[in-house]
Order: structure tokens, then sequence, then C-alpha cells
């Protein structure tokens, strides 16, 4: 998408605004089936909780994605988007047994991270193939909060408690059909990468009917111009290498599985503000704009870096500016960052604002939710509406008093 488009889209839906290009979104997963081509099956989950929007969750069935969810809501919001039950996984944690019976009656693969649970379920439904998420124990990810696979994480099953999981099986004579992992979000390394699958293939060579092994994702994008990122490429190359030789000695051709969702829809992403005011303070030059961390948490909530830039004048003269919001708390985007110089009204981009942004927004300090729009083959198409007063007191019930 050029400046022009992006200002195309303020001046027809308004600011705050986010906006997806349609064209990245399929390059990316193109780019990830195109790693992995050497697998004989390949099957790829697109991480709901990353960006959820219907239209979204459609076009990802469009390209023959299946969905990774972590909420009986999201499976139904998959569902909803015409998406085959038998290509979504539901992979929730700390779930009541209820919500994953809920899951099974709408047909959908259930993978389950937790000894007390997986012992319920196989009781009362041995004849429901279970995948299992095992924790690798493997510190892999850009942040603490998105680093999921070490010994401390509320997630998985050790993979020492791996004697417990075969008796249960044993036990309760179910059976399991997939084993999976997820590490962490924004791997660099794919050594890491790489050391965590072997543990996966020990685990799975325990069991005897399984039909896919699943590596979860954490692909680390890029976040400015000339960062680094996760090789997919490289990776694809030597994991299904490795892959193919496990599948070999398994006797089986198995199905290797992914859960990409920042790779595939963060870049794909811009979150688009105007500028309320400049102000000059005795120490900093603050760009004030008309959106908070009730629509972009992820800058005080994980320290993300989103890059910034001026399009309504993108060729003036660079300053050092802080880059705040409305919110009653200090909800800063960006501290002394260079930036075309900037005026009142001008629009700023946020890049990388496909994953994780939208679906954590909130209505802090009763602020509306901002609309969603996707950039499709050449056009702007409203995706979502934006919040008005009446959303926000629909559920509200008053009460005399």
């Amino acid at each position: 998408m050029t400046h022009a488009n992006l200002l195309e889209v303020t001046q027809q839906f308004g600011s705050p605004v986010y906006v997806y290009d349609s064209e990245t979104i399929i390059n990316q997963y193109k780019r990830l089936t195109e790693a992995f081509k050497k697998v004989k099956h390949l099957r790829l989950h697109y991480a709901v909780k990353a960006l959820s929007n219907l239209s979204i969750l459609r076009l990802f069935n469009q390209l023959g994605s299946g969905l990774d969810t972590v909420s009986i809501q999201e499976v139904k919001l998959g569902i909803a988007a015409g998406v085959n039950p038998k290509k979504i996984i539901f992979t929730p944690n700390g779930v009541s047994i209820g919500e994953l019976e809920e899951a099974v009656g709408l047909g959908v693969q259930i993978n389950i991270d937790n000894l007390l649970i997986l012992e319920q379920f196989g009781t009362k439904h041995p004849k429901v193939p279970v995948c299992i998420r095992i924790n690798p124990h493997v510190m892999a990810g850009g942040n603490t909060n998105i680093s999921v696979g070490h010994i401390d994480s509320k997630f998985g099953i050790s993979i020492h408690q791996m004697p417990h999981v075969l008796r249960i099986v044993e036990n309760t004579g179910m059976t399991i059909n997939g084993i999976h992992m997820h590490t962490g979000s924004d791997i660099l390394d794919i050594g890491v990468f790489l050391y965590a699958a072997e543990i996966l293939f020990d685990v799975a060579a325990k069991f005897q009917n399984l039909e896919f092994l699943d590596f979860g994702s954490g692909f680390k994008v890029p976040y400015h111009e000339g960062d680094i990122e996760t090789d997919v490429e490289e990776l694809g190359t030597k994991l299904t290498k490795r892959f193919n030789e496990f599948c070999k000695s398994y006797g089986k051709d198995l199905t290797l599985a992914f859960e990409p969702g920042k790779f595939l829809v963060s870049e794909a992403g811009f979150f688009l503000a105007k500028v309320n005011v400049v102000k000059q303070t005795t120490s900093t030059v603050f760009a004030q704009i008309d959106s908070g961390f009730n629509h972009l948490v992820r800058p005080m909530f994980y320290g993300s870096n989103h890059d910034i830039i001026n399009i309504s004048h993108p060729k003036r003269n660079k300053r050092f500016y802080s880059v705040v919001g409305y919110i009653c708390e200090t909800d800063t985007f960006a501290n002394n960052k260079m930036i075309t110089e900037i005026s009142e009204g001008d629009i700023l981009a946020f890049k990388n604002a496909g994953a994780y942004c939208y679906s954590m927004a909130s209505n802090y300090n009763s602020r509306f939710r901002p609309p969603e729009v996707l950039w499709h083959k050449g056009k702007a198409h409203l995706i979502r509406q934006r919040e008005t007063f009446d959303d926000i007191v629909r559920n509200q019930l008053e009460v005399a008093l």
C-alpha cells in the first residue's frame, strides 16, 4: 500500500482506523508454504487470536489455511467464516472440561495441555482423538510475556511427565493423534527451534497412532527497516529434512503443522491516527494523537516497536518527537523518535499493526474502538464499523437507586 492509499482510507473512514493489506497476507502465506514445499503433508493453522475479523478468517479459508483457536468463541468465529471444523485445532489453556466438550460437539480437533483434564476427557470420551501439547522446557521468544515453553510456564504438559501421560492413555484407551508444542513468539535463532523440534520428535516416538506433529510458530518479523527476522527459508530446508527422516523412522508420512499468526498479518497492518496537538515542553516535543493504548497497547504491554511515519508530509526534515495518546494515564507510543516534521492534523501511520493490535483494543476511558478496513485489489473495504455511544451502553442495565 502507498501513502496515498492510506490517506485515502482516513479520508473515507476517519481516524483512528486500522487497515490491512490483503496482498501482504497472501504473500506471507505463500512464502511459508513455499519454504516447506518438500514436506508431503503440510497444514497451516492461522492463529485467530492475532487478528480475528471474520473477513480475515474468510481470506485465510480461501487460501486453504486451517485455524488455531484458543477459545470456544474463536472456534465459532472460524465456523461462521466458513472454515471446515476439521481444519480447526482448539488449544485452550485453563478452561473447564465443559468448554472442551462443547468444542467436540462442533467437530474440531482437541488439543489438551493438562494431565488432570487429559484423564477426565479420556475417561468420558475415549473415542475422540486428542492432540497433546507438551512443554519442552525451552526458553524462546522476544519477551517474557510471549515465552511460553519454559519450565515456569503455565502452558503444556512437561516432557518429564510423559510417563503419566502414557499411563493415562493406556488406562483410558484413548487415541493420541497429534503432538504439539509452542515455545514462544519472536524466535530469531532457528537453532533453538530445531533443538525444541528434537524434543518433540522424542516424545512423538512414544505414540503409535499419530497423524500430525504441530510445531506451533513464533517466527519473528521485521519491525523496522533493516531489522532481522526469522529465516523461514533456512528453517524450511533444515526442518523439512529432519521431519522427513523422522517420518521414515516412524513408518508413516505424518502431517507437519504450524500455527502462524504474527508472521502472516503483522506487516499487513497499519494503524492510522491524526495528530491533535503538538506540545512543546521544557524537555520534549509531544505529538498527541486521537488515540491511546486503548487502541494499541503493545508498546506499553510488551515494549514493542512500531515504526511511525508522517504520511501527510513524508519528505519534510526530521525532528525528534515523543508520540503519545489521549488516555488519562501514561500512554507513550514512542520516545524521542525521529519523524518528519509534524503539524496538527497530520496523519501518522503505525506499521506492523496487523497482529495483536485491534484484538487487544478496549473501551478504556469509554472511548470507541476504531473501524477496520481491508485493502483488497486496489480498493478499501470496511470490515468493521467504528463503535458508537450506543455500543458503549448497549449491555449496561440501570437499577433503581
